[in-house]
């Protein structure tokens, strides 16, 4: 696992021990991004499910000024930090130990808002729909920015979750992306 382009080009950075992470293959990452950007002038993202914190680090390493990263696994955090090290943007991070639907509500009430959020939640958890009511009630998410959400390919998405309307979905076998621009 490496990260793609940008400042961190070719950086590799660490997996999470065990098997209870799927980090998001690199090619689905760079093709991604490279609709999305493929670089960025600025702006603050919030990495949910982090898990090796592949996709904050790729945005860190494409433009923009910040990252906050979410994870519920204390080996997943570890690995974060490592990865951030690794990246040398300490600066850029901040690293939370807390789930989701906490972590939202911890970011909201700190009055947080962000340009990129990166969803991806264990596939089979079907989570999706809630935190995106989530994030659009507590305004997490800046006008103009987008929400990204990797999910299984049989799991279908809704067209809007409040002021987030789905923009596209791409297929990479059994991995869908989705994107939600605030409207």
């Amino acid at each position: 696992m490496r990260i793609v382009a940008g400042s961190f080009k070719g950086t590799v950075i660490k997996a999470v021990a065990g098997n209870k992470t799927r980090p998001t293959a690199d090619k689905v990452k760079e093709a991604v991004f490279h609709r999305l950007g493929p670089f960025f002038d600025g702006g603050e993202a919030l990495d949910l499910f982090a898990g090796t914190g592949s996709l904050g680090l790729e945005a860190l390493s494409r433009g923009f000024d910040s990252a906050v990263f979410v994870d519920q696994s204390s080996q997943a955090l570890k690995t974060i930090k490592l990865n951030i090290n690794q990246c040398r943007c300490e600066d850029q991070a901040e690293v939370y130990k807390n789930d989701a639907e906490r972590g939202i509500e911890a970011l909201a009430r700190r009055g947080r808002s962000f340009d990129a959020v990166f969803l991806d939640p264990p596939y089979a958890a079907g989570k999706i729909p809630n935190l995106l009511e989530k994030l659009d009630k507590h305004q997490l998410v800046k006008e103009e920015g987008f929400v990204l959400c990797e999910h299984a390919s049989k799991e279908t998405l809704p067209a809007q979750a409040g002021s987030l309307e789905k923009h596209r979905e791409d297929k990479y076998g059994d991995t869908m992306i989705t994107i939600y621009y605030k409207s």
